[in-house]
């Protein structure tokens, strides 16, 4: 028997049943062990030794395993052809040899670029050995993102309270967004004109554009008001014009290689509107295959690659359906070869290409995402096979008498559209390049302008980057990897350092923060060029040309060294220094040129930066006499609140209620007899603050507000404003109102059956979630989107899974919920923890008679503990 060992259970099902009854085919679920995520799961002091962990859910799979490695003669590792899959096959050998299970066992490593059965049984055909080179580079990179994230993590959170951490290539790709961002701050805009005219020269007018003026070749600020402008247009009309030149020239455009991981992550945000995330996602779907004609078939090559080679076979495919779709005219006369330019790129796999050509897009049958992503890729695929689109391009410069004045036409006229009849590359940033035909003219004879035209511009600052441009940068700049870009971009989005608008990235106060204080104490480590300086080290060790431990004690020597500087640094240190970096941002210029950093509240102190529990804000130099404060992004200097204002004074204690602007908002506080603190009380949302009546104030100030006695046990039942709204509360069950005026109105018989709803409900747990989306059924079972209280999540069976963050309910798919159902129930999801706690108590009720059971029936449990440790 031979047992084969994939990554996923869908893929190794497909694998099954091409290699026939022989082989059993079962799947690791990814990765086998991987780093604690706690201090001391990599040792520098004992060499770099690392403290690998397998967790219960791959504890089972890994035991699956080494039971049918027992009953069998030959392993097969038949993981992605990537670093990645090195490494999962290395794994789940080490934690096989912990089981003793390998002996007299043959050990295979073999790799496949797609998932069709000719591509698996020639695999299967030219096995080989773990490729170490790989699996240290690997090593080293795990190594060294650990080493920095457990190591920066911990300075960010003494010196930056309110950061959430720091990574190797996180801290990098966060540096290119607020870098990009302080440029739009700094930039200024400047106004320039360009001057048009219509010309006819014996033929149809024409626009051509003003290039000379004054015997002086204009640039493009040349022109800068509209005095200047107007002065231009004179010059044009009184100016004895001719046909200096007419040039036209043929001109090539060439396809674009087919997809690499990041072409395509940038194509398909620009043309599909996907998420990085999304694309890869849906990549791995197309890469595991569909059912076609019975047999499940792998629809795109291995999606995680640098190359941009394909093999002659697929070529010769390609070109094939080129000429049955387009015609021989759009084949050229021998196959296009490409190779790539990106920094660090590693050639050693195809490019995304489809796994048959002959499967055109129209003629399968997917899902909206899927069906998308994949003639995207057949496209692009057999464009970069098709022949050039050629153009004629057309200058025709007009000139005065004198040469003191000249204009300039340009056009360009499609002569045969090549690889433009299927697919043109998008960009960021669009550039007008439609077609322009200019009219027959002849060199020498008069022209004369007819209508001009004077237009004001102004210059843009530089565009916030996109997931495309971002992605493009990083692969320029050699930095990370793109198989790992969609994840580092979503881990900037989840700890709130960067937020999306209008698919742009915008740096939120809290990344900007972060980036400063790294640039100012940690500045060589997000240096753009050292790493990429790192990547190429790493792409030496994959290559067997470097020991990774070497790179691993260079690094560790300097980056200990950088940290242990700072050590003593004092937060006013890193306070002035964020002052000065962050400027731009929150300390703006004013237009009447007041000093930006004067407090308006009490005219005399400094603002500056304070660091708090939930981050940096900005108060008054002046504190505690001044508790101005405000959040960094807001550039209007002026208090919501003119002081501490006193709104009433209450009936019972004659104590002031005062309305005060705190960093959070409005509130109300007011001082308590006998008691160190005030008692406060923040303002509803939709209520305003200026308007606050006196007895609205009261109101607040006394929350919360006894209703009543329950009539079942006496205990009272109050209303309050909380966290999450309004509220009724009996004991421990809090059931929500639907307004806060609701609050102060709600009598004891409308909150008793409240109350009594909640728990029919399902008490404090909030059974009453419902359902946004039907998704259909599975196995027969049914598919829903759930509304609950932390937001949107898929329940299948007891299963539930959270959406990912930013995934709107309307756009999931039935096949993408249970996708994160699998991955849940894959990380041993919640319904399997309850099963574990229960079969120890029956033991413990069967096994009560001594004490000195009970201890040893804890001791393997501890012992566990430490070897994972």
């Amino acid at each position: 028997m031979n047992v084969v060992v994939v990554e996923s259970p869908a893929k190794a099902k497909t694998i099954n049943k091409y290699l026939g009854s022989d082989y059993t085919v079962l799947a690791s679920f990814g990765h086998v062990r991987d780093l604690p995520p706690k201090d001391g799961s990599v040792k520098p002091d004992e060499d770099f030794a690392m403290a690998w962990e397998v967790d219960s859910a791959s504890t089972k799979r890994v035991k699956a395993i080494a039971d049918a490695v027992k009953e069998s003669d030959r392993l097969i590792l038949a993981t992605d052809p990537d670093r990645e899959g090195e490494a999962i096959s290395w794994h789940l050998l080490e934690a096989l040899a912990k089981r003793r299970v390998l002996k007299d066992v043959v050990i295979e490593r073999v790799a496949f670029n797609a998932i069709t059965k000719q591509a698996v049984q020639e695999a299967m055909r030219h096995p080989r050995a773990v490729d170490m080179e790989l699996v240290n580079a690997y090593l080293a990179r795990r190594a060294l993102d650990y080493l920095v994230g457990f190591t920066l993590s911990p300075v960010l959170w003494r010196k930056l309270p309110g950061s959430r951490s720091a990574g190797r290539v996180q801290s990098v790709a966060l540096r290119l967004i607020c870098d990009r961002e302080l440029e739009i701050e700094k930039f200024r805009a400047e106004e320039y004109w360009t001057v048009d005219a219509d010309i006819t020269a014996g033929s149809d007018p024409f626009r051509a554009k003003l290039v000379t003026l004054n015997g002086k070749k204009l640039q493009k600020l040349s022109i800068q008001d509209r005095a200047s402008a107007n002065a231009a247009v004179e010059a044009i009309k009184s100016a004895d014009l001719s046909i200096a030149s007419v040039e036209a020239k043929p001109a090539k455009r060439n396809p674009p290689p087919p997809f690499t991981t990041s072409t395509l992550q940038q194509e398909a945000a620009r043309k599909l509107g996907f998420s990085a995330t999304r694309t890869m996602q849906t990549a791995q779907k197309l890469y595991e295959g569909v059912n076609i004609g019975g047999e499940t078939t792998g629809l795109i090559t291995y999606m995680r690659t640098d190359g941009v080679s394909m093999v002659p076979e697929a070529i010769s495919q390609a070109r094939d359906v080129i000429g049955k779709e387009h015609g021989s005219l759009y084949v050229p006369s021998s196959p296009r070869m490409y190779s790539t330019k990106a920094k660090n790129a590693q050639e050693a796999h195809e490019a995304i290409r489809p796994t048959s050509f002959s499967r055109l897009p129209q003629t399968l049958n997917l899902d909206e995402d899927m069906a998308r992503l994949y003639q995207l890729i057949w496209r692009r695929a057999v464009a970069s096979q098709m022949e050039s689109a050629r153009f004629e391009r057309t200058t025709i410069e007009i000139a005065s008498a004198d040469q003191k004045t000249g204009l300039r036409a340009t056009g360009s006229v499609l002569q045969f559209d090549g690889f433009l009849a299927l697919y043109q590359e998008g960009r960021d940033d669009e550039e007008d390049e439609g077609e322009t035909r200019l009219p027959k003219v002849t060199q020498g004879v008069s022209a004369e302008a007819g209508k001009t035209y004077a237009d004001q511009h102004f210059t843009q600052p530089p565009p916030r980057f996109t997931e495309a441009s971002l992605v493009k940068r990083m692969e320029e700049l050699g930095i990370g990897r793109p198989s790992t870009y969609a994840s580092t971009l979503q881990v900037l989005r989840d700890r709130d350092y960067v937020q999306m608008e209008k698919n742009r990235f915008h740096p939120l106060d809290k990344g900007r923060v972060v980036t400063a204080f790294l640039e100012n104490f940690f500045a060589r480590y997000v240096e753009y060029d050292f790493t990429a300086g790192l990547e190429t080290q790493l792409d030496k060790v994959s290559a067997g040309e470097l020991d990774w431990k070497q790179l691993l004690r260079d690094f560790w020597t300097e980056f200990r060294g950088a940290v242990d500087e700072i050590g003593d640094l004092r937060i006013g240190e890193v306070l002035d220094a964020l002052n000065e970096a962050l400027a731009p941002h929150i300390f703006p210029e004013k237009e009447d040129g007041t000093d930006p950093r004067l407090c308006p509240s009490c005219g005399e102190g400094t603002l500056s930066l304070r660091l708090g529990k939930f981050g940096a804000f900005l108060g008054c130099s002046n504190y505690p006499d001044c508790k101005f404060t405000r959040q960094m992004g807001e550039q209007d200097a002026e208090p919501k609140i003119e002081g501490d204002g006193q709104v009433a004074i209450h009936p019972e204690t004659g104590k002031p209620i005062v309305l005060k602007d705190g960093r959070f908002g409005i509130y109300l506080e007011m001082e308590v007899e006998g008691e160190d603190k005030p008692k406060r009380s923040s303002i509803p949302k939709g209520w305003d603050a200026k308007a606050l009546t006196e007895a609205q104030a009261i109101q607040l100030i006394d929350l919360p507000r006894l209703v009543g006695e329950h009539p079942d046990d006496g205990q009272p039942i109050t209303a309050n404003i909380g966290r999450y709204g309004p509220y009724v509360h009996h004991e421990k069950t809090y059931a929500n109102l639907p307004t806060v005026e609701e609050v102060f109105e709600i009598g004891l018989n409308r909150a008793v059956s409240v109350i009594a709803d909640k728990r029919a409900n399902g008490g404090r747990r909030g059974a009453t979630a419902t359902a946004l989306k039907e998704l259909g059924e599975h196995d027969g079972k049914p598919v829903r989107i759930m509304s609950g209280r932390y937001g949107p999540y898929v329940k299948y069976e007891k299963i539930n899974a959270t959406l990912p963050k930013g995934t709107e309910p309307d756009s999931v798919t039935l096949e993408q919920a249970m996708e994160w159902v699998e991955a849940k129930a894959a990380k041993g999801g919640k319904k399997k923890a309850p099963a574990k706690k229960k079969a120890p108590a029956k033991k413990k009720t069967t096994t009560k008679k001594t004490t000195a059971k009970k201890t040893t029936a804890k001791k393997p449990a501890a012992s566990k503990k430490a070897e994972t440790e």
